[in-house]
């Protein structure tokens, strides 16, 4: 099994287009009415707002590939990127998603591990995120990393609202 890593380039665009429709689709959509997963898709996924989000030199994004196939994805964001003011001594995880058929191989762990290295070499003093209330097995897995629920902010899910528990892991 080899596990590799590859930070996503303007080039890349169409890839991460395609998977982030692929896992969270395979995430959210059995909980969600049909009409707010499209909404959310179509908002959050789109071309344009992809672009920008990896024009931004505030924001990274990297792919796992696992045994050379696109797995899954790490979104990370540090000073004004952050979805919530945090401050410039935070990196927020924005998204760590893996597809389904690749899950219970350690690929979420990888992930984060990538980005606890950046937030390091960044000199942050935290990681926070934000995870749906009713993930209950990301909030287990963020756990696991060290996290402690710190908050919560609204989310929405098309037209509906969402809590989101904000989870923070303060780094020595």
């Amino acid at each position: 099994m080899t596990i590799n890593i590859k930070k996503c380039t303007l080039q890349d665009l169409h890839r991460l287009q395609k998977i982030s429709y692929e896992t969270f689709n395979e995430t959210f959509k059995d909980q969600n009415s049909p009409e707010n997963m499209t909404t959310y898709l179509e908002r959050a996924f789109n071309l344009e707002q992809l672009e920008k989000e990896i024009a931004n030199s505030s924001s990274e994004f990297f792919f796992v590939y696992l045994n050379h196939e696109v797995a899954g994805y790490l979104k990370v964001n540090t000073n004004e990127a952050q979805s919530e003011e945090m401050g410039d001594e935070s990196l927020e995880i924005e998204r760590i998603y893996i597809k389904n058929q690749f899950q219970k191989h350690g690929l979420g762990k990888y992930l984060f591990n990538k980005a606890m290295e950046l937030a390091l070499e960044l000199n942050k003093k935290k990681i926070w995120l934000g995870v749906w209330e009713k993930n209950e097995n990301a909030i287990a897995f963020y756990q696991r990393m060290g996290f402690v629920q710190t908050g919560a902010h609204s989310f929405y899910m098309g037209d509906e609202e969402q809590v989101d528990f904000i989870m923070t892991k303060t780094l020595n």
